[in-house]
């Protein structure tokens, strides 16, 4: 009786000891399968590093890099699988270049991508986002692709519409809008002109021309915008590198609501202010990989020595990735 008693103790406790098992295995197995592209890391990955120059919302005529749907729909061919999807966007992130492009009509309107240091991994999570999930693409995309128009994301030479047509097409155009719309579209047509030429003078001579770029040109490319938009344009930042840059009072106090957003991992909102006569409106600048290179904690040393000479007084280093870096500052008249 008491043998018998012994063997139903340990049975049970091999019972229990099964079950806890099988338990710890699903809670593990339900805590490392990903059911949306929500959970998905990638995503996190491509919105900090691809949307800066591959914006999903940006319009037609104002990108300085095709959408990534466009990249998404050249490299993902009949019958490939993910690893070799995977494999090929690796390939070419390792050494881009107008040759191996698999989109030359893009190449032709916004250049070869500049060469970035990104980790494999970062890549890899990126490639894999895109093969599994649906990701968002401009409004105007599925129409224009559906068309076969695509010429200049995909085989065709489409060179793309010039932008500058007058403070006339601006105007109107922006009267259908809200103002929080105008506000974007003034920073995002902005940033496209900036991050168009910053590229180009990268592609040809590297990040210290970039540098010497942004000395030079970068205020005159945002005044011309300015006039354009009929508009006053400022990139602020607390930490500023050119001095003429430096944030005021209230802008500091925004850029601090800003951080705090980006920190807790939210979607910033614009801040829109509604005066007499005019309207200002506030967004916020954030850090990727390739800002690194000029503003992170890890700067080449002949990059480095440029900056120090050319802003003695540089404050604008010591960054990671998706950090506010800075905001546009932008005032317009009400409709």
């Amino acid at each position: 009786m008491r043998n018998k008693l012994i063997f139903i103790l340990i049975l049970s406790i091999v019972v229990i000891s099964c079950n806890n098992s099988s338990e710890k295995k699903n809670d593990y197995t339900a805590a490392t399968s990903l059911t949306n592209e929500k959970e998905h890391p990638g995503k996190k990955l491509l919105e900090i590093n691809c949307n800066v120059c591959h914006s999903p919302t940006a319009g037609h005529d104002e990108r300085i890099a095709p959408p990534m749907i466009a990249v998404k729909k050249h490299y993902l061919t009949a019958g490939i699988s993910k690893e070799d999807f995977i494999k090929s966007i690796q390939d070419f992130m390792k050494n881009p270049n107008a040759q191996d492009s698999k989109m030359p009509g893009a190449v032709i309107r916004f250049g070869a991508m500049p060469k970035a240091s990104y980790p494999e991994s970062t890549i890899t999570l990126i490639a894999e986002y895109l093969y599994e999930f649906d990701i968002e693409q401009p409004e105007w995309f599925e129409d224009h692709f559906q068309q076969g128009q695509e010429s200049e994301y995909g085989k065709g030479n489409g060179m793309g519409k010039g932008k500058m047509k007058g403070v006339q097409q601006a105007t109107r155009l922006d009267s259908n809008l809200s103002y929080k719309d105008i506000g974007m579209k003034y920073a995002m047509g902005t940033k496209a002109e900036l991050g168009k030429s910053l590229m180009m003078s990268i592609q040809k001579k590297g990040i210290i021309e970039a540098v010497e770029f942004c000395n030079e040109k970068a205020y005159s490319i945002t005044d011309s915008m300015a006039l354009y938009y009929n508009a006053t344009i400022k990139r602020v930042s607390d930490k500023p590198r050119n001095p003429k840059n430096a944030a005021k009072s209230k802008e500091k106090y925004y850029l601090k609501k800003f951080e705090k957003v980006i920190s807790n991992n939210q979607e910033p909102q614009p801040i829109v202010e509604h005066l007499t006569d005019k309207v200002n409106f506030y967004y916020p600048i954030t850090t990727n990989s390739m800002c690194l290179q000029c503003h992170g904690k890890s700067i080449d040393h002949n990059v480095y020595s440029t900056i120090k000479r050319l802003y003695p007084n540089d404050m604008a280093i010591g960054y990671t990735e998706n950090e506010v870096r800075g905001m546009w500052s932008i005032s317009f008249d009400k409709k």
